[in-house]
């Protein structure tokens, strides 16, 4: 009697476990297409001029990134940290900042009324916001409230693992988030793989950081923004110039960030070199 029962729940148990093993397959298969992890696709490693430790922003790539921000980007996402003055860094002369300033409506006040009014920009101001509260920009935008563009080339970057990290502390790689720009404002055109379920609403992007897929539609195709020095009119070229004004716009002291720290390796080296010279002269007639 007790080998029977051995032997039954022995067979019971193979039976679960067969039959465990069975549904977890069919599952894999039915999700075979799912992603585990995201962003489906790595970003790119483009090529930038303000890379490197030597690195400088391209002042014209500069002022076509700021034509796409302003006739498309603009239109859901503010830059409220970024002031209109900022933009002489760019190449624009004061008159120049001043008419594009002019060209934006900010509220101000409150008035001698005790009321709020709109008047347009000044160099001093920033920005603004093209909706008035995040309500309303949730409620223009299917309740995805677009993040502000004055930070995101360095708040958004994909994470770099082993070793690849350690690789970048002496590339001084720190472009990961104008590579994530760029690939996720190109990666629109992609078809998600077969069996793949797309929320309704959303628009698949495999290199959206966060999902599968995102409420922003495409959001710029060829020929869309006219540059005015010849460059390319394409998809790829607009998202290579504004993700290097929103690098710009996320560390624009980014130059002299560099330099400084060029002058301080100098010193360094100089410093450790008179140290060491003296090191010798003081000691070399002292007997070990």
């Amino acid at each position: 009697m007790k080998k029977f029962l051995i032997g039954a729940a022995a067979a019971a148990f193979g039976l679960t476990a067969n039959l465990a093993l069975a549904i977890g397959a069919e599952e894999a298969g039915h999700n075979a297409a799912e992603p585990t992890h995201f962003p489906i696709k790595k970003p790119v490693e483009m090529d930038w001029s303000f890379a490197g430790p030597f690195g400088t922003y391209d002042k014209g790539q500069l002022q076509r990134g700021l034509k796409v921000y302003k006739e498309v980007c603009a239109a859901c996402h503010s830059m409220k940290l970024v002031p209109f003055r900022a933009l002489e860094e760019l190449g624009y002369n004061e008159a120049q900042v001043k008419a594009f300033a002019a060209e934006y409506e900010v509220q101000d006040g409150p008035n001698a009324d005790g009321e709020m009014f709109t008047r347009p920009g000044i160099p001093s101001d920033h920005f603004p916001s093209p909706f008035p509260n995040d309500e309303a920009a949730a409620a223009s935008n299917g309740g995805a409230v677009p993040p502000d563009f004055s930070l995101i080339a360095k708040a958004r970057a994909v994470e770099r693992g082993f070793p690849t990290f350690v690789f970048d502390i002496f590339t001084q790689y720190a472009e990961s988030g104008p590579d994530y720009i760029h690939a996720l404002l190109t990666g629109y055109d992609e078809t998600p793989p077969e069996g793949m379920e797309i929320a309704e609403g959303t628009h698949y992007n495999p290199y959206f950081i966060a999902g599968k897929s995102l409420a922003m539609p495409k959001p710029i195709n060829d020929d869309a923004v006219t540059y005015d020095d010849g460059s390319p009119q394409t998809v790829d070229q607009y998202s290579r110039d504004v993700s290097a004004f929103l690098m710009w716009a996320a560390e624009p002291h980014m130059e002299a960030r560099k330099q400084t720290g060029f002058n301080v390796m100098v010193f360094l080296v100089l410093f450790a070199g008179l140290v060491y010279m003296t090191k010798r002269k003081i000691w070399a007639a002292v007997p070990h």
